[in-house]
């Protein structure tokens, strides 16, 4: 059976002149509004085009279908999310440990303040989720913590330092979002991000440990 095509989810242009970016910049502005009042069941692009100010075949010029308007919001999250991971992560005024705590605060209430949008996201994903284009920007903030882990823990093998990375993007990812679910009051918040950033703390802390070979039994 052959598998179904993933959708286009590319721009259709790239805007070269400022009004073309001003029109661009009200589409997606408008999309996240339209995002958060109606959700992702019921995102039409003739919903954004009329909260935009434009017409359905201006939005079409950059955008082919709803699925490349979302696949932008995810992707400009994404680039956000990893901004603020190499901010804190590459501060190298600041011990290791240090870097991974801020990193855990500054996540986990990014994760809270956002998780309106984030949800209908996360229910937008399958329009966009196996297209091609998707995996460079999703993999981008594992990566940011991979560069940080090598540094961190130079000794750690290329292999393990890559299960790592996953296993710390992973944790912050699940951890983040169920708490960002709760109604939590900031004490509260602060309290879980701690509890994360220990547990993680201590992980970071055991990669640099040697590793003492298996007991063999007789």
């Amino acid at each position: 059976m052959t598998a179904p095509a993933s959708p286009r989810i590319s721009r259709r242009k790239q805007p070269q002149q400022a009004r073309s970016a001003s029109v661009v910049t009200a589409i997606l502005e408008a999309a996240i509004q339209v995002l958060a009042e109606v959700g992702a069941r019921r995102f039409t692009t003739a919903r954004v085009a009329e909260r935009a100010g434009v017409s359905v075949g201006s939005l079409y010029q950059y955008f082919p279908n709803k699925a490349a308007i979302l696949f932008q919001l995810q992707t400009d999250e994404w680039r956000d999310t990893t901004a603020l991971l190499r901010r804190l992560l590459e501060d190298r005024t600041r011990a290791p440990q240090e870097r991974l705590r801020a990193t855990v605060h500054a996540f986990v209430r990014s994760e809270c303040e956002e998780a309106a949008m984030r949800v209908a996201l996360g229910d937008a994903a399958p329009l966009y989720r196996d297209a091609p284009e998707a995996e460079e920007p999703r993999a981008a903030g594992t990566r940011a913590i991979q560069a940080f882990l090598r540094e961190a823990v130079p000794d750690l093998t290329e292999p393990a330092c890559r299960i790592a990375g996953d296993l710390i993007a992973m944790t912050l990812s699940a951890v983040g979002e169920a708490i960002s679910e709760r109604a939590l009051r900031d004490d509260q918040i602060a309290a879980y991000a701690d509890g994360m950033a220990d547990m993680l703390s201590a992980y970071l802390s055991g990669l640099a440990q040697p590793r003492s070979a298996p007991a063999i039994r007789p």
